[in-house]
């Protein structure tokens, strides 16, 4: 199967820590995400904090189909799901959007004074 490199499925998450359980949240994102990207399909997975100090996560992957996300995505939760807790880290449900779309190439700036 030829892979469109230019197109793409994007999963995005926000969430929040329960009080005093950022640090915990974060490497159970990240250990997800890690386990995300060895997988076929997934050319990325990264974890962000938010810079303001709030305890708020932005997670992002990007998956060559919708197909490879949910396959993915099940094996991710049959995987850690009964091992990481995630839910009771979590201060409320997260927000969580998936998009399909080309990936946009950088435009071309020319100076032409």
């Amino acid at each position: 199967m030829k892979v469109d490199i230019n197109r793409g499925w994007f999963e995005t998450v926000i969430c929040s820590a329960r009080k005093g359980q950022d640090a915990r949240l974060r490497r159970t994102l990240e250990a997800r995400a890690t386990l995300r990207q060895r997988q076929d399909g997934c050319r990325a997975s990264w974890v962000s904090r938010s810079l303001d100090g709030q305890p708020m996560f932005l997670v992002q992957s990007w998956f060559t189909d919708e197909a490879a996300w949910r396959t993915i995505s099940e094996h991710v939760e049959k995987t850690l799901g009964p091992h990481d807790a995630l839910e009771s880290l979590l201060a409320g449900p997260p927000l969580v959007g998936a998009f399909e779309g080309p990936i946009m190439p950088a435009e071309e700036h020319h100076d032409d004074a």
